[in-house]
């Protein structure tokens, strides 16, 4: 007999799931795709929730593109979508790259049927080319490179007769590629940004240059993603088709995007209905577009006004698909070239429902580190905060080290670095990130001196960036009037109106006369071969030489440098340049002519440069790479230093005094960033005296360092002394007995120094430089060694003269008959050393050089 319970006596049991870790959990895990194997529990979360919108915030080293790739790989396993169905957005083609390779492994072949994962612009511009006939465009269109803008820009400059001087054309590209970011049209510029241009015409010249973009057929960057806009409002029936096409979407380091990646994105993430509003993209109250229809308000956060919703045909009630955006709000430092922290920190009100998952687990950094970065990070107001954690061991503690001031400071690393390496650590683990970019050259010329390999990242060297290689040109030329490579890179530096065609002739007189270009130039003013303005300016630049030769015996090789700087123009012409760089280039000629303080005399100082110039090595080398702290992003090291924590330096002053606590937050994330590139070893430096601009100042300590926490900082002493002599002119120091760092300095750069001191003496400047062989002039003289400032006499190469006369006899005669390749015929009537004067039977009596010539 089957007994029946009455349903009231039933004792209901609990839904079960199986507990984390336990073997049901375990053994489910077994079985699953192997992709999945080894990621932590957040990690799998974030791959795993496939419907509605995520958001995965990433802190650093916690292996979000594993997440990304992942979620690709597990969206496709599952079928829930085609290849073709996937729109995968990164900031880097270096990182759509490593994605279609990760996914490569995991998948094999499927990543080749992902037409839609690259970059913002590249996935921009390919859409462009499918609808470029609503864009007033064909799809063979040209996509303009930063020059050709500018080329453009000024000759919508000459047209409306605006001094191109006072208001340079690459100040306006910099303000239109700023309109676009924030996804502006023409039409739409809000009047006061329009009236810092030319006097209120910065909107009319954004019109123009648009219209002469049809007209050619072409677009710049900015356009990608700023037509595509335009033609998802303008058509809806297009946005609605890359809506169906698109089932998941996913966004890399979604902290950078600006307003019109933003704005790009919210269309595309919106499910395709049938009705008429998407919120945030709200309507311009006082502007609107050509056409009549209402633009797109960028300057207002996406959400302030859903009353005021943008009407689109075809879009009725919003509803949200499948987006997933990976960033991290505290490694938002790209502010300064448009990037809105705030688009990340408002994902769950712009997608509300959102799930958020944090990854906070690091695989990076130990114990220490995650502490000092997370709780320097916690207090910036403006985050979503999560904290780092790592089950490695706590490690070393960070240090914090004070100098004297910055020689001392690239000293003291210079050590520590050689002491790392004495250890057994590989210099490819050591990276040295600064705030600004003129603070590697005080650690690059400590590194000749001890001769430790390093490399650049994210530029070049210092000694090899364009305007650094442009003002030791004028000073080589100073130094060696025969150093022809270093005349023609000035020849035209800035504009002088001596173009190609000119050097190729002063090249070709040289050459004849087997005389160097200087002299062949000075020979050429004199005649009638060049057009006036272009003889005028030549004969103008030759006489500044002369003049500033002349100065070089009783001016400082400083004060020289400086006078060469301002009165060739080079100066003013960064001055005058409005671009993003222009202000780091005046600092580092700034910087460069702080470093010549350092040598004697002119020749020591371009030997020194040749040494370091010297230094090649390929990447593949084992070499301490040297970058800024917004170069670092994305990149790990064992051991990292940070010096030069100081107010002014770091927290920049420019950008507090541009940004206020907008800009202090930002600050505050690249510090974070700094840390967290540590594995094993963060160094943080501050100097007590730092040379700015110029001028020797007493610095403050980072604000930054007392919101460090004590219990994982250590506080250090310098072991970088203080040179030979003293604290750099301030008085003895605790540093300058050698005796007490004991071992420290038995490395091999330290022998050398002291074997080329004890040799040469003092007289290589604090460097203690004494090297056997010249860059640009021979080692005649018997005082070389010490950079003697006594004049010495012609360079010989070979015997003969350099700087040989002009004035040697011409092989032609009076009455020659000869022909010229520019004047035509003509008989010889003077004759004046190689200058002959010609009477040309249609351009009548010219001076010319008797190599231009030849008889008839």
């Amino acid at each position: 007999m089957i007994r029946m319970t009455e349903p009231s006596k039933i004792t209901a049991v609990p839904d079960h799931q199986p507990a984390a870790g336990g073997i049901a959990a375990r053994a489910r895990a077994s079985v699953g795709p192997k992709y999945l194997t080894g990621l932590n529990p957040e990690q799998r979360d974030a791959v795993e929730t496939l419907d509605g919108p995520v958001l995965v915030l990433a802190g650093a080293g916690t292996g979000k593109t594993r997440v990304l790739t992942t979620r690709i790989a597990h969206i496709l396993s599952q079928g829930r979508a085609r290849p073709a169905e996937i729109l995968s957005v990164t900031f880097t083609n270096k990182a759509a790259r490593e994605m279609k390779h990760r996914l490569g492994q995991m998948l094999g072949h499927a990543v080749e049927g992902m037409p839609w994962l690259g970059t913002f612009h590249s996935i921009g511009g390919r859409i462009l080319r499918v609808h470029a006939e609503l864009a007033q465009l064909k799809s063979n269109f040209t996509v303009l490179d930063v020059d050709d803008q500018v080329r453009l820009l000024k000759q919508l400059l000459q047209a409306e007769n605006i001094d191109d001087k006072r208001w340079p054309a690459r100040m306006l590209a910099g303000l239109i590629d700023g309109w676009k970011n924030r996804g502006l049209m023409p039409s739409q510029v809000p009047s006061g940004e329009a009236a810092i241009f030319a006097n209120g015409k910065g909107g009319k010249l954004y019109a123009s240059y648009q219209e002469r973009l049809k007209i050619l057929n072409a677009a710049d960057f900015g356009d990608l993603l700023l037509e595509n806009i335009r033609i998802f409002r303008e058509h809806p029936d297009i946005l609605r088709q890359y809506q169906q096409r698109f089932k998941y979407i996913l966004v890399d380091e979604y902290q950078d995007t600006n307003v019109a990646q933003y704005l790009w994105l919210r269309l595309l993430s919106q499910a395709p209905s049938s009705g008429s509003s998407l919120p945030g993209l709200t309507r311009q109250s006082s502007a609107s577009s050509e056409d009549g229809s209402p633009g797109l308000d960028a300057s207002r956060r996406p959400g302030d006004d859903q009353d005021n919703a943008l009407p689109i045909p075809g879009v009725e009630k919003v509803h949200v698909k499948n987006i997933c955006c990976v960033g991290d709000d505290d490694q938002s430092i790209y502010g300064w070239r448009g990037a809105e922290v705030d688009n990340i920190l408002r994902f769950e009100h712009d997608f509300p429902g959102a799930k958020v998952i944090r990854l906070e687990r690091n695989y990076r950094s130990t114990g220490h580190i995650l502490a000092a970065a997370s709780h320097l990070i916690a207090h910036n107001e403006g985050r979503l905060g999560k904290t780092l954690r790592t089950e490695d061991h706590d490690g070393e503690k960070v240090t914090v080290t004070g100098s004297w001031d910055s020689e001392e400071e690239a000293r003291g690393i210079g050590e520590e670095i050689e002491q790392l390496q004495r250890q057994g650590e590989k210099l490819n683990e050591i990276a040295i990130l600064v705030r600004a970019s003129y603070q590697m050259r005080e650690f690059e010329d400590r590194f000749v001196t001890l001769g430790l390999p390093y490399r650049v990242i994210g530029g070049p060297r210092f000694y090899e960036r364009a305007e650094i290689r442009d003002a030791l040109a004028y000073l080589r030329v100073i130094n060696s009037p025969a150093d022809d490579l270093a005349f023609e890179r000035i020849v035209n530096t800035p504009k002088r109106g001596l173009g190609d065609a000119t050097v190729q002739m002063l090249h070709d007189h040289a050459r004849k006369r087997r005389i160097p270009l200087f002299e062949a130039a000075r020979a050429v003013v004199e005649t009638d071969e060049l057009k006036p303005k272009a003889r005028g300016s030549l004969r103008d630049l030759i006489t500044q030489f002369d003049r500033w030769r002349a100065q070089r015996e009783v001016t400082a090789h400083t004060d020289l440098a400086q006078i060469v700087l301002d009165e060739s123009g080079y100066t003013e012409m960064w001055q005058k340049d409005r671009s993003a760089d222009a202000a780091g280039r005046l600092e580092n000629l700034k910087e460069l002519v702080r470093s010549m303080e350092e040598f004697e005399n002119l020749q020591g100082f371009l030997e020194h440069i040749s040494l370091v110039m010297d230094r090649e090595g390929g990447a593949e080398d084992d070499a301490v790479s040297l970058m800024t702290l917004h170069s670092a992003k994305g990149l790990e090291f064992d051991n990292v230093f940070l010096p030069g924590w100081e107010e002014g330096l770091f927290p920049s002053q420019r950008t507090l005094d541009e940004q206020g606590r907008a800009g202090l937050e930002e600050e505050r994330r690249l510090g974070h960033v700094g840390l967290t590139r540590a594995r094993r070893r963060a160094k943080i430096y501050f100097a007590t005296n730092r040379r700015i601009h110029g001028t020797w100042s007493t610095t403050i300590p980072s604000r930054f360092l007392d919101e460090l926490p004590a219990a994982n900082v250590e506080i250090t002493e310098s072991k970088g002394g203080s040179g030979w002599g003293g604290s750099g002119g301030y008085g003895a120091s605790r540093f300058d007995d050698m005796e007490a760092f004991g071992s420290s300095y038995s490395t091999p750069g330290w022998q050398r120094a002291q074997a080329n001191r004890n040799r040469g003496g003092q007289g290589g400047g604090r460097g203690g430089f004494e090297e056997e062989t010249a860059s640009f002039s021979s080692s005649a003289s018997p005082d070389f060694g010490s950079f003697s400032s006594r004049r010495r006499g012609p360079l010989t190469i070979e015997g003969e003269l350099v700087a040989k006369s002009t004035g040697t006899t011409s092989e032609f005669a009076l009455d020659d008959r000869v022909f010229h390749q520019k004047f035509g015929y003509g008989r010889v009537t003077k004759i004046d050393g190689n200058k002959l004067t010609i009477a040309f039977d249609k351009a009548g009596e010219k001076k010319v050089v008797d190599s231009f010539v030849q008889r008839a």
